[in-house]
Order: structure tokens, then C-alpha cells, then sequence
């Protein structure tokens, strides 16, 4: 299996049965489990939904060391003095495109010191726009040594002179399974938020020691038939995690630049538990 295959770079659109995935709220060995209703009512940004960020923060491109070298990111972070906790984005199978900048904005405004890595770095970067390059591209890169260089991105910030050293990472579909596989990987990764993410392997789940929040789409069956195993694993590796199931969804909801898979409701609710999330995990 190629990594786009095993990493969730194309996702199938057929209905899940709602029965398959409702269930009560659980918490076993510091696991919870709920579906989530998709109001946001009460958790948006002025009610706009999503924040826009215009000012207060400083942005610019970046780059570091990993594994296949020279990396390039997108980093921003609020423009004032000080050390921030610390946030990876992980950019979806398009590569670093404008959308994961904008998120990587809104992070930073909401006080976090934020670095998106651009995973088609070894290949020359992301293209610009040609989002069928950038797909085909994903496809060629080496699984290990991708993750690597994504789990090198927590020594960069966990070091970076506007860093307090507490990391967290997110990311969305192909950079949701990237967000699992850093957690898998880095021992100094505190709090990780994949949205609708393939998941790891059982085994692999025994390695994480950061806190997880699970965002998925309920109608999203290939990456959802993953969850029962991925939950059970981290019970059984006693992370605490929690698991939320948005009603109406499809993949890729939070993608504000995508009308037909866009859910502002849902975006902007997963949106608040994330920024809420990482403020309690990396303060």
C-alpha cells in the first residue's frame, strides 16, 4: 500500500449508519468517547464562525532541519514580546497550500507560536496552483521518512527562542494521520488533534504519551471504521484521549475553501475544542 492509500489521500463519500458510531459517553483508563452535536451556538468567533485573523500576529516562511534536510514551513505567532506554546499544522494531501497558511494564522492568533511544515519540501515544495501535482507528489514521498521529518518540527519549536517547549500538533486528513504518526513517534509531543485522520497501527499506539482529541466526520466510513480498534488501543495504553463524531459531516469539514464538504457549524465547534484543548494541555 502507498502512502497516499495508507495515509487518507482519498476518501471514500458512502453514508455511515448512525447507530454504528452513537454511543454513550465513555471513560475508561482516561478514554472518552462522545458524538458531537454540530451546534455551534455560543462557541463562534463573534458567530462568524471561523476567526479571520487580520492583525496582532507576524508571519513569515521558515525552515528547518529534518530528516530528507532542508525543510520549508510557514510559521506565525502573536506580534508581542514573550514565549508562546507551541503548534504544528499539518496541511492536508494539497501540500502547503494558501487555506493551511490562513489556519496557521488563525492559530497564532489565538496565542500560539505556529509552524506549518510543507511535507512536499524534498520534492521542491508544494506547486503552486496545481493541486493534482501536489496530490501525485504525496504519493512519491517515503512514509518513514516523512514522519520523520514532521516529528523533527517538535525539536524545532520544543527549541525555538519564542517557544515555551511545549508542543502540540494538528492536522487534517492526510495531516490527521500525520498528526497520529507524530504522536506515535515523538516522545515530547504533549497534546495531538488529528481531524479525521487514519489511525496507526494497535502496536504503534503504545508509544504515544501525548493527549489526544479525535475529530471525525460521521460520514466518512473508510477512516471511520478505524476508530473502535484505535480507541480500544489507547484505552489499553491507558492515553487519555477524547473522541468527537460530528452529525451531518462529511471529510474534510473544516476546509473553509471547500463549499461542498464545508460545515461552518461543525468547523467552528471543532475549532474551539482545539484551541481550548491545547491552551489546557501546553500551559
Amino acid at each position: 500500500m502507498n502512502m497516499s492509500q495508507e495515509m487518507n489521500s482519498n476518501v471514500e463519500k458512502s453514508r455511515i449508519g448512525r447507530r454504528d458510531f452513537i454511543r454513550k459517553t465513555i471513560a475508561l483508563a482516561g478514554g472518552v468517547s462522545v458524538v458531537a452535536g454540530a451546534s455551534a451556538s455560543g462557541f463562534g468567533i463573534g458567530g462568524e464562525g471561523l476567526p479571520q485573523p487580520k492583525t496582532g500576529i507576524v508571519a513569515d516562511f521558515v525552515k528547518y532541519k529534518g530528516a530528507s534536510g532542508e525543510m520549508k514551513a510557514f510559521e506565525a505567532r502573536p506580534n508581542r514580546e514573550g514565549k508562546f506554546p507551541a503548534v504544528i499544522v499539518v496541511h492536508e494531501n494539497r501540500g502547503l497550500q494558501p487555506h493551511i497558511q490562513e489556519v496557521t494564522k488563525r492559530m497564532a492568533q489565538e496565542g500560539f507560536l505556529a509552524l506549518a511544515p510543507d511535507g512536499l519540501s524534498p520534492q521542491g515544495g508544494t506547486p503552486e496552483n496545481d493541486d493534482e501535482k501536489a496530490r501525485t507528489m504525496i504519493t512519491n514521498l517515503n512514509r518513514e521518512t516523512t514522519i520523520k521529518d514532521f516529528v523533527a518540527a517538535v525539536e524545532y519549536l520544543k527549541t525555538h527562542p519564542r517557544s515555551t517547549g511545549k508542543v502540540g500538533c494538528t492536522g487534517f486528513s492526510w495531516g490527521g494521520a500525520m498528526t497520529n504518526y507524530v504522536a506515535v513517534n515523538s516522545p515530547d509531543l504533549l497534546a495531538a488533534v488529528p481531524y479525521y485522520g487514519s489511525q496507526p497501527p494497535a502496536p504503534e499506539v503504545t508509544k504515544i504519551k501525548a493527549s489526544m482529541l479525535l475529530h471525525y466526520a460521521e460520514n466518512d466510513s473508510r477512516i471511520n471504521m478505524g476508530i473502535p480498534q484505535y480507541e480500544e488501543a489507547l484505552r489499553k495504553a491507558n492515553v487519555q484521549f477524547t473522541t468527537f463524531i460530528y452529525p451531518g459531516t462529511s471529510h474534510a469539514f473544516n476546509n473553509d475553501t471547500n463549499p461542498d464538504r464545508y460545515n461552518k457549524e461543525a468547523a467552528t465547534l471543532a475549532w474551539k475544542r482545539t484551541v481550548d484543548f491545547f491552551k489546557e494541555k501546553l500551559k
